[in-house]
């Protein structure tokens, strides 16, 4: 079984990520909008703030969120495959990780509207 990704289809900078990641990437990823999809909050049993906060995936039934999920995929993609490998020796990771904290953080406060 692949790896489902959970993904705000809404925003358009992750769109435009993802959609790039789609036309580079083999079947072995499932692209899951979590806009307005229910679905998405029982397979994960996440909120949808939590799924609106961070990317998440779900790999062999394990969920993994932000940094971490970036890297499972971009380990699944050839063309980043060194990316995960880099992001994946500790001191990077750590850097990595802050990083995409701070930048998920404002792609919430602009995506807030969504919360019901």
């Amino acid at each position: 079984m692949g790896i489902k990704v959970f993904f705000n289809n809404s925003c358009s900078i992750c769109r435009l990520e993802i959609n790039h990641y789609k036309k580079i990437s083999d079947h072995n990823l499932e692209w899951v909008d979590i806009t307005n999809n229910e679905e998405a909050l029982k397979i994960t049993s996440k909120s949808q703030k939590e799924l609106l906060r961070r990317l998440h995936v779900i790999d062999n039934g394990k969920v993994i969120s932000g940094a971490q999920a970036f890297i499972l995929i971009w380990s699944k993609i050839p063309k980043y495959n060194f990316l995960s490998k880099l992001f994946s020796i500790r001191p990077f990771f750590i850097l990595f990780h802050y990083a995409y904290e701070i930048v998920a953080y404002f792609l919430f406060l602009k995506n807030k509207k969504q919360l019901k």
